[in-house]
């Protein structure tokens, strides 16, 4: 095995067993024995159980924040919403273990590379989103980060939720949070579905709002 061919499995197996147990339950000897080499292996790597738990989240958070960035910036507003959820649910469906890791305990030290913080980074993107929305309504762009920290809080509570619960499908998911964003409790639809895969525009029942 090559060094970064044996760096790889470290990280794999870092990143299972820091999703299983935790940071601090996670152990060093653990770390080299399931990768069946000694633990001085480890530390030529990482320098330790702390630097193998720093590359693990720094390629989680990348990943994660890739997949929700990216999903801001085409289509009219509805379906970046949609795209939005269905970002953080393919995240959790296709990388657990990294979700697991970004929500569970993390080192004292870890100023950054916590989900909060990528919270917080889409949080700022989606403000900036809704404020160019709100600019051409006319209405208080001040009030962009309020609408902004709302939505994002909404989207991350419900895909925590549903990391255990597996149901409805994803896509079921998305269309039900975006029907909550977009027409609210007075104008929820009876049976939402996604903009995008929607035959032709936007229905009469969805209340006709395209920006």
């Amino acid at each position: 095995m090559t060094g970064t061919q044996r760096r790889q499995q470290l990280i794999e197996i870092g990143r299972s067993l820091f999703a299983e147990r935790g940071y601090d339950a996670t152990s060093i000897e653990e770390i080299a024995q399931r990768a069946q080499v000694s633990k001085p292996v480890v530390y030529e790597h990482f320098g330790g159980k702390e630097g193998l738990y720093a590359v693990v989240v720094d390629r989680e958070m990348s990943s994660l924040l890739h997949m929700v960035t990216s999903s801001l910036t085409q289509n009219r507003s509805r379906v970046r919403l949609e795209q939005v959820a269905l970002a953080l649910l393919t995240y959790i469906e296709e990388r657990t273990d990294g979700f697991r890791i970004l929500m569970r305990d993390q080192p004292a030290a870890a100023a950054e590379g916590t989900y909060s913080s990528l919270l917080n980074e889409a949080v700022n993107q989606v403000a900036h989103i809704l404020a160019g929305d709100f600019g051409r309504r006319g209405f208080d762009t001040s009030l962009a980060t309020l609408y902004a920290q709302a939505l994002v809080g909404m989207v991350a509570t419900a895909a925590t939720w549903w990391l255990d619960v597996r149901e409805p499908s994803k896509e079921v998911v998305a269309a039900h949070l975006v029907n909550l964003c977009w027409n609210g409790l007075t104008h929820l639809e009876a049976d939402p579905q996604l903009a995008s895969e929607w035959p032709s525009g936007i229905p009469e029942s969805s209340g006709g709002a395209t920006p």
